[in-house]
């Protein structure tokens, strides 16, 4: 089993800056890629950035590259999302998600919501 804990949402005016907080815990060795998915309203679930927990290589979506970096922390077992230049359209609830090896499965968080307004 793998429990992720997100954090760091909140209100933000056009332009601005905020880092969400992804707490990974329990087997961690078994995981694949971490990723940031968001959902806006009235919008399909769609994915953010991906980092692989193995060599740190990340992919992000056209939308964001650029203004949005994933990174990890593998002594505090967290990953980050530092997201810049925000836009409105950013406005969303934010998932971090696991993929384990194989057909092991996917996990995910309870979200943290992200509103872009001025």
């Amino acid at each position: 089993q793998v429990q992720l804990v997100e954090s760091g949402g909140g209100l933000v005016q056009p332009g601005g800056s905020l880092r969400l907080s992804c707490a990974v815990s329990g087997s961690i060795l078994s995981i694949y890629t971490i990723n940031w998915y968001r959902q806006g309203p009235g919008k399909q679930r769609e994915l953010v950035a991906t980092i692989t927990r193995s060599d740190g290589s990340t992919n992000y979506a056209g939308s964001v590259k650029g203004r949005f970096t994933i990174s990890r922390d593998n002594a505090k077992n967290t990953v980050y999302l530092e997201m810049n230049s925000l836009k409105p359209e950013d406005t969303a609830v934010y998932y971090c998600n696991a993929v384990l090896f194989g057909f092991g499965g996917t996990y995910w968080g309870q979200g943290t919501q992200v509103t872009v307004s001025a």
